[in-house]
């Protein structure tokens, strides 16, 4: 059955052992959270009073909640007007008449799977307890400050009183087994690591004196990190055991072991709760091993893995983990792009023995959704060598090795895939730039059940909105084509010349080119500023993902390069098709690796870029999180570092140059930015300073921000005054 609702549908999410699913279903009166059944079609309906709720949130909160635009995240869906969420960083409990806010221990705590118990920290010790009794344990003894169990090396935001959800905060780190019996959890050692220390000029307190807040913050290159030894407890015989692997250093706050509703899948237990499986990227991430560890805390290493440039689970760091355990088969699934692509083998789990390469050629698997009935589901890019290289398909191929991968979602479109955790059923959000987004439910084998819903455009069209144009250019070599995007705006005239702006990121781990208009989120920031007299452009250079290995490695220990040189080469070969684009007024903006690389730009190619807006950079990347840089720029930290630190080419500046940084930016330290500043003031050159209060790294997309962003290039790179537009934040 067909069933097309206008709408786009979001966050979709499958309920434990069911085929019914949640999605968001967004329309131009709002949004409402849906449910529906697959095995019964596409048919849906509200999946909770949205009325009801937003009522209840009103009375407790004392806050204006319209029910057409709720916003709770991270919603464990329990049945019709049964659900747990979070609400302006508290979690809350809706069984459709009362609505309960959890006591902050709950709210950071983490049930086990059978519903019985629940882990949390107290005064540096993991506890436990009882749901039905309320009876409380203590499960670690001797933790203090500086040296902990089950916590997290915290964010400093909410340690600041500013806004901060989705930051870790207080959350409680364990690893339940499957049947409730053991859990993981880990001691954190910060003995020695260094810290940053961020101040806020105008404090929430209310005090006129700036105030500091201290937090871990690893440096590259920083001995010693914070680490984490893991260790696994025995809920019956309350038997604490350390895992006999090297402690794990953490290069960022947070912590290694995910969450409960997490999709990284570093580490996992077996079903039958007897054992469990770490995957760990050493320092450098140039060596990745898988272990399993046993209940005795004993290991052994299942795959190991060492290359010359970094070893990835995934075309991207912000994708899941692309290994898997098959224990019914004694098969473990690894990824690995040891032969130029990112590709899937087996392993007998066993042995540790090689057994087959599942799948090869000259594209790359992307994510790995499923393995189920002798296959494994996954999504890939450039198979066909007909089509754009960054449409994502969905594709099976036998676990045995005894089959080609075979196409399962062949709409034109590119693909992004939910599973139903039984692997029954998927659910496929498929568009392209210049085709709006479906949403269509179907079986493993591919078959439709039908279109839940559709993504109505007409009121844009009719309007004179034209679609995005997707392109091709050549690179700098002349022979390896790029990809990217152009907005023009509503009004657009060929005859008319046409200042041009470069949106970038360069950060090798994410491209910025839409392919879909499921990506729709760059494609309106793009669209907003050619509205005002631009025509922009979003390009994925080469070092940047989803391609081959040897494109990606142009960006190691080459940050500094951010694909501009292919920037200019594609811009160059757009002005030969486009007259209209005037390249002597070419400028452009970023935030944060963006705001690195918008900077690098008009400082490394002055003779092209003549404007920048440049948000929260990393311009120095000694100052930078160790996470992050150490995987792109290498370690140990070397020259390259300071070379390629934007303070260096300070004396390069000719055109415009606007600096922009929240003070209690928690991602990439206001400091990296005020370097930066002070190496233009020592060259004497001009340029402008934005300096946010008690802003975190989110301040790019603060509507002051973006009206700073719209009229520096209205004044700048048009030659006009500003118009008159304000901005409201949705």
């Amino acid at each position: 059955m067909e069933t097309r609702v206008p709408g786009e549908v979001t966050e979709i999410a499958w309920l434990p052992g069911s085929p019914r699913y949640r999605f968001k279903l967004s329309t131009q009166e709002g949004w409402r959270y849906r449910i529906a059944d697959a095995s019964a079609g596409t048919e849906h309906q509200d999946a909770f009073d949205h009325e009801g709720l937003a009522a209840a949130l009103v009375e407790a909160t004392d806050e204006k909640v319209d029910p057409s635009r709720l916003k709770p995240t991270r919603i464990d869906y329990r049945g019709a007007d049964d659900l747990e969420f979070d609400f302006n960083d508290a979690r809350w409990r809706w069984d459709g008449i009362e609505l309960r806010q959890f006591s902050e221990e709950d709210q950071f705590g983490v049930r086990s799977p059978d519903g019985t118990k629940i882990a949390f920290n107290r005064d540096h010790d993991l506890w436990v307890r009882e749901v039905a009794t309320g009876i409380e344990r203590r499960l670690t003894c001797g933790g203090k400050e500086g040296s902990f169990y089950g916590a997290v090396l915290p964010s400093p935001l909410r340690a600041a009183g500013l806004p901060g959800a989705g930051q870790p905060w207080k959350d409680t780190k364990v690893l339940w087994s499957p049947d409730s019996s053991r859990l993981l959890t880990h001691r954190v050692d910060t003995a020695g690591a260094g810290t940053i220390t961020m101040s806020l000029s105008t404090p929430r307190s209310g005090s006129i004196r700036p105030e500091a807040v201290e937090y871990f913050y690893p440096l590259p290159g920083d001995d010693p990190l914070p680490t984490v030894t893991l260790v696994i407890i025995d809920l019956a015989s309350g038997d604490s055991t350390p895992v006999d692997i090297a402690p794990l250093e953490l290069y960022y706050y947070g912590s290694p072991i995910p969450g409960p509703d997490s999709s990284s899948r570093t580490m996992w237990w077996r079903q039958d709760g007897s054992s469990l499986y770490l995957l760990r990227l050493f320092r450098g991430d140039r060596h990745a091993t898988l272990y399993e560890i046993g209940a005795d805390g004993s290991s052994r290493v299942i795959v190991d893995e060492e290359a010359e440039t970094p070893v990835d689970s995934n075309l991207s760091t912000s994708g899941p983990v692309n290994h898997r355990t098959i224990e019914d088969q004694d098969l473990t699934l690894w990824y690995s792009q040891r032969d130029g692509w990112g590709h899937l083998y087996t392993y007998r789990t066993s042995t540790g023995t090689l057994l087959n390469q599942l799948t090869s050629g000259e594209w790359a698997v992307a994510d790995v959704l499923h393995v189920g009935d002798g296959y494994v589901y996954f999504t890939a890019v450039g198979k066909d060598v007909s089509e754009d290289p960054y449409l994502r398909r969905l594709y099976r191929v036998r676990l045995d090795g005894s089959s080609e991968p075979e196409l399962l979602t062949p709409q034109d479109g590119s693909h992004e895939v939910s599973f139903a955790p039984d692997g029954g059923y998927f659910i496929s959000t498929w568009s392209k730039v210049d085709r709006a987004p479906v949403a269509e439910l179907a079986r493993s084998s591919g078959e439709s059940v039908g279109v839940i819903a559709e993504v109505d455009l007409s009121a844009l069209t009719e309007s004179g909105w034209q679609f995005p144009e997707r392109f091709s250019a050549p690179s700098r070599d002349g022979r390896t084509r790029v990809y990217g995007v152009i907005v023009r705006p509503t009004n657009f005239d060929p005859d008319k010349s046409y200042p041009v702006i470069d949106s970038i990121y360069g950060g090798p781990q994410m491209n910025q080119a839409p392919v879909g208009l499921t990506e729709a989120a760059r494609i309106w920031a793009a669209q907003a500023i050619a509205e005002l007299g631009f025509v922009v452009v979003l390009i994925d250079g080469l070092g940047m993902p989803y391609r081959s290995k040897e494109f990606r490695d142009v960006a190691y220990r080459n940050l500094g390069d951010a694909g501009l040189p292919d920037h200019i080469s594609a811009m160059r070969d757009l002005k030969v098709r486009y007259p209209n684009l005037d390249l002597d007024r070419v400028g452009i903006f970023g935030h944060s690796a963006g705001g690195y690389a918008s900077t690098r730009a008009i400082l490394a190619h002055p003779e092209f870029y003549k404007v920048c807006v440049s948000g929260a950079g990393n311009h120095d990347h000694r100052t930078d999180k160790a996470w992050w840089i150490e995987r792109y720029q290498g370690w140990p930290v070397g020259d390259h570092y300071i070379e390629q630190a934007n303070r260096t080419l300070a004396g390069r500046l000719q055109g415009k140059l606007l600096l922009i940084h929240g003070e209690a930016d928690e991602n990439v330290p206001v400091a990296s930015t005020l370097s930066l500043a002070d190496a233009l003031i020592a060259a004497d050159k001009d340029f402008d300073l934005l300096i946010l209060p008690n802003r975190s790294h989110a301040c790019g997309s603060e509507p002051y921000v973006i009206r700073r962003r719209w009229d520096y290039f209205v004044r700048h790179l048009a030659g006009q005054e500003p118009p008159n537009y304000s901005i409201r934040k949705s």
